[in-house]
């Protein structure tokens, strides 16, 4: 199993999610995204090679893959490196994917 390490942005986005998860639905939804994101790290570190390539070739982004979030509406994204998996973002689905994704190498 490769080790998977979030960048900061995918970190933020879990924050802000889990945020409007707390607001808007209550701790016990919030907590189930949290599971959810735990669950598809496992997963990808397990079988990166199982997600989707969608995004890779409409971004022109080599070995990026995604993963939806259980029942919840994000995709997160991710690529495959030697040692280990880095996440670099975690989207709500509905968002303009290819806009957030285009800058989102600095860290």
């Amino acid at each position: 199993m490769k080790r998977v390490i979030p960048r900061v942005a995918a970190e933020q986005d879990i924050d802000q999610t889990v945020d409007y998860y707390t607001d808007q639905a209550g701790d016990d939804v919030a907590r189930a995204f949290v599971d959810a994101v735990r669950d598809a790290y496992r997963a990808i570190g397990e079988r990166p090679g199982a997600g989707s390539t969608r995004y890779a070739d409409i971004l022109r982004t080599e070995g990026l893959r995604t993963r939806k979030l259980g029942r919840f509406p994000y995709l997160l994204f991710y690529i495959e490196c030697d040692d280990h998996i880095d996440v670099r973002r975690i989207l709500h689905a509905r968002r303009d994917i290819p806009a957030f994704l285009a800058g989102g190498d600095e860290d």
